[in-house]
């Protein structure tokens, strides 16, 4: 995604407002679908909304667990909790990328109806408690050293470039991306 669609969107300097780049990014991009499709009704809903009583409108990690796209770790999936009564946030982890992707949004087709799919369950890839107990802890206390999202093996991580993006903090991003003295 960041090579593939943020830098050319960048690049062609189609920010509307100047809020969240990958935001914007992600709004412009899901509007393209939707007018690829113009003869379908789709609501898009993106990982950033909130409801008036700020929880989100979509949990996205959730979403990608039910439709089968990732794994959605959490304390529940290991037998003997370590943790107590501590609570832990969970994250999805891919059988490919591991925790090298990120869920931005859903598209619901919303005349689409196929009563006869069935319901892909994503794949456990993680395979031992003691390494489902590193990626949530590692997840929840040591995030930003990147290393939960190896808990895998992985076919593909996040460009240098990419990393040093998303390393930065978000009111410095603009600087980084040189829209912005």
């Amino acid at each position: 995604m960041f090579e593939k669609a943020f830098k050319p969107f960048i690049a062609a300097k189609q920010l509307s407002t100047i809020r969240d780049p990958i935001d914007e990014c992600c709004v412009h991009y899901f509007s393209l679908v939707k007018k690829t499709f113009s003869d379908q009704r789709i609501e898009g809903i993106h990982d950033f909304e909130m409801l008036p009583n700020r929880r989100p409108k979509i949990l996205a990690q959730t979403a990608a667990h039910v439709a089968g796209a990732a794994y959605y770790y959490q304390m529940k999936d290991v037998q003997q909790n370590p943790w107590g009564e501590k609570k832990l946030y969970g994250v999805c982890i891919h059988p490919r990328y591991g925790g090298w992707f990120a869920i931005r949004g859903v598209l619901i087709f919303l005349d689409v109806h196929v009563p006869s799919l069935e319901q892909k369950l994503p794949v456990g890839c993680v395979s031992t408690d003691e390494k489902k107990i590193q990626l949530l802890e590692r997840f929840n206390f040591h995030w930003r050293d990147w290393t939960y999202r190896d808990i895998i093996d992985v076919e593909e991580r996040y460009s240098e470039e990419q990393k040093q993006y998303f390393a930065t903090p978000p009111a410095e991003r603009l600087n980084l991306l040189g829209l912005k003295n």
